[in-house]
């Protein structure tokens, strides 16, 4: 019988030596890693390839032998068919994903992408430089960070929405999210109300420097007289909660959610392509009944709560409104976005003339009038209310201006810049002589 010849270098040779000294028990696994510069684990493999099959065990293995797991090519056909007939536009962890929970192709990520680059259906990109990121809170409900991103978020509707979505700093956890159709004052209150519905009192939110959220004045002789600005409506409803509201000054600072919206922008657009998903009214049923459970059972984390549980003597209307003051007019009356509303006699006095009350707005549009905290009369904004009416028309304008701009079929027609541009055609106030030198200068 013919010997076969096998090449041996010194470094297995030298591997061949330590094993032999941990299996004789006179050097540790241990140690034996740090030597030979491998983790501990494959320590043991080669210890019981070498028991099995001595000095043969650690050579390298011949590049004809077969591997433990081939991947077939049938299988490779059904992969790359499921990612062109319905994941052509995931990203490989999302299709990876998709075909371990709804196909039961069990795989991971690096044979998938293999798979993908082998069929030219993946170019692999440059990786991103990574940047330190802050140390989560120790605590769930300690931090809570709120955004919202505008995005085409339907692929069958080209007007952008805005999602809005609040995201608890320790855990990841997002137990409400919506879609509006605007980013205002009454659709963050919402988002806010409910989240403390579903988890209870928090202790700080962390947004942007929005107009709904922080009065930002940057200069004029109004900031000279009183650098202090009035509080915003969100700003005095979480005051009467006990929330302190953290101004971010950069998008990086609250980078947990813009990280979530990103995720949001690639995995709930195609989930809910692939379930039939038509319009907003669905959107928001999906989002919150699917995609969100989904979301905190996958990427949350452990931590211990510290959530205070909401009072019962506490009116979340009265909190989450547009609130305002107002002196009553000698006959009853106080006069509220154009609108006057009348009082009526109480218990509490027989006439309000000149008191001091609080008007609160709602959401739906009611309006309920205080004094000392106590009800004192109740009405309901006028559909044909200046204010609505104003914004409703400025609303109108808006959108025909974005519909105007996104319409497919409208001609796009570049601007020419004139030959003679007007701040060459006069001089201390004086029309040039079309003959001057100053008119040729480009020439």
């Amino acid at each position: 019988m013919e010997r076969q010849k096998v090449l041996v270098s010194m470094r297995e040779i030298q591997r061949y030596k330590i094993l032999q000294e941990v299996i004789a028990k006179r050097l540790k696994g241990v140690e034996a890693a740090e030597i030979l510069k491998l983790t501990p684990v494959h320590i043991s493999r080669l210890k019981a390839r070498v028991f099995k099959e001595g000095f043969e065990g650690i050579l390298r293995r011949s590049p004809s032998s077969a591997p433990n797991k081939k991947m077939t090519q049938a299988l490779e056909e059904e992969i790359l068919s499921l990612r062109r007939e319905l994941y052509y536009d995931f990203n490989i962890l999302h299709f990876r994903d998709k075909l371990e929970e709804d196909h039961g192709i069990k795989l991971c990520y690096e044979s998938v992408r293999r798979i993908l680059i082998k069929a030219h259906e993946h170019q692999s990109r440059r990786r991103r430089k990574v940047h330190r990121q802050r140390r989560r809170m120790p605590k769930a409900g300690m931090l809570i960070q709120m955004d919202s991103s505008q995005h085409q978020w339907l692929e069958a509707m080209a007007e952008k929405w805005w999602l809005i979505a609040m995201i608890d700093d320790a855990t990841n956890e997002v137990p409400y999210a919506r879609f509006f159709p605007k980013d205002t004052v009454f659709s963050n209150m919402h988002v806010i109300r409910c989240f403390i519905e579903r988890k209870g009192l928090f202790m700080s939110l962390y947004a942007d420097r929005a107009s709904h959220f922080k009065t930002t004045r940057h200069g004029g002789l109004h900031v000279q007289v009183g650098s202090e600005q009035a509080d915003t409506q969100i700003e005095r409803a979480l005051e009467e909660l006990g929330i302190t509201l953290i101004p971010a000054h950069s998008p990086q600072a609250k980078g947990r959610i813009e990280v979530t919206f990103r995720l949001f922008q690639d995995r709930l657009i195609k989930e809910m392509r692939l379930a039939g998903i038509k319009d907003y009214r669905e959107a928001n049923r999906f989002l919150i009944d699917r995609f969100l459970p989904y979301y905190n059972s996958k990427w949350t984390h452990e931590a211990e709560s510290a959530y205070l549980p909401l009072p019962q003597e506490i009116n979340l209307d009265l909190i989450f409104c547009i609130k305002e003051q107002r002196s009553v007019n000698k006959d009853n009356t106080i006069s509220f976005r154009g609108q006057m509303i009348q009082i009526p006699p109480s218990s509490l006095r027989a006439s309000f003339s000149r008191a001091k009350v609080e008007v609160c707005l709602l959401e739906d549009n009611r309006i309920i009038v205080l004094y000392k905290n106590q009800v004192i009369a109740e009405s309901m904004l006028s559909q044909e209310n200046k204010t609505l009416r104003r914004e409703r028309r400025i609303e109108k304008i808006l959108n025909q201006r974005e519909y105007l701009r996104n319409l497919p079929g409208l001609p796009k027609t570049p601007w020419i810049p004139p030959k003679t541009p007007p701040w060459r055609r006069f001089v201390y106030g004086k029309k040039q002589n079309p003959q001057s030198p100053f008119l040729n200068i480009s020439k």
